[in-house]
């Protein structure tokens, strides 16, 4: 199954150091029978936009943590695809949510998803605000909307090297 591995640029520093990529908690998001159901309309390759947005969106919350530690980390939303075989749905905790059974070696991986630089001041708000959001503040709302209106740039494996000395 094809999942979306939330991350940071220091997760995707770890992800070349280590040559693996471990979720969060296990916490990936894929198109699942049940983000299948959800949406009335849409092919499959929409549905894995709709699983790799929700992945974006959980970045945010890492990078929000990420950066009240350190304010300067690079503010940009990263997302890992990958191709795995231990997967179990969780619809209990979200449509898209899936729990990966451990490490997902680099051999696995299909390509990295990451802001450029257009998008570093809405993502930076956004992630400040995150949490408002998830509670229901419209400004926040709008702040995380700011961000998502961006689109992840895609990256192959051999381009990550490249990718994250430049920033």
């Amino acid at each position: 199954m094809r999942v979306y591995v939330p991350t940071t640029v220091a997760g995707l520093r770890k992800l070349l150091a280590d040559e693996q990529v471990q979720p969060l908690s296990g916490t990936a998001f894929a198109l699942t029978p049940a983000l299948r159901e959800a949406y009335t309309a849409g092919d499959d390759e929409e549905l894995e936009y709709v699983a790799m947005t929700e992945a974006a969106r959980a970045s945010l919350r890492l990078l929000g943590a990420e950066l009240a530690g350190d304010p300067e980390a690079p503010a940009r939303r990263a997302v890992v695809a990958a191709d795995v075989d231990d997967v179990t749905l969780r619809p209990d905790l979200d449509a898209a949510v899936v729990r990966v059974g451990g490490p997902i070696p680099m051999r696995r991986l299909a390509s990295v998803h990451l802001d450029v630089e257009e998008a570093v001041e809405a993502v930076r708000r956004a992630a400040a605000v995150i949490d408002a959001a998830d509670l229901g503040d419209e400004d926040a709302e709008l702040a995380v909307g700011d961000a998502e209106d961006h689109d992840l740039a895609w990256y192959g494996l051999q381009e990550l090297p490249f990718v994250l000395e430049l920033l």
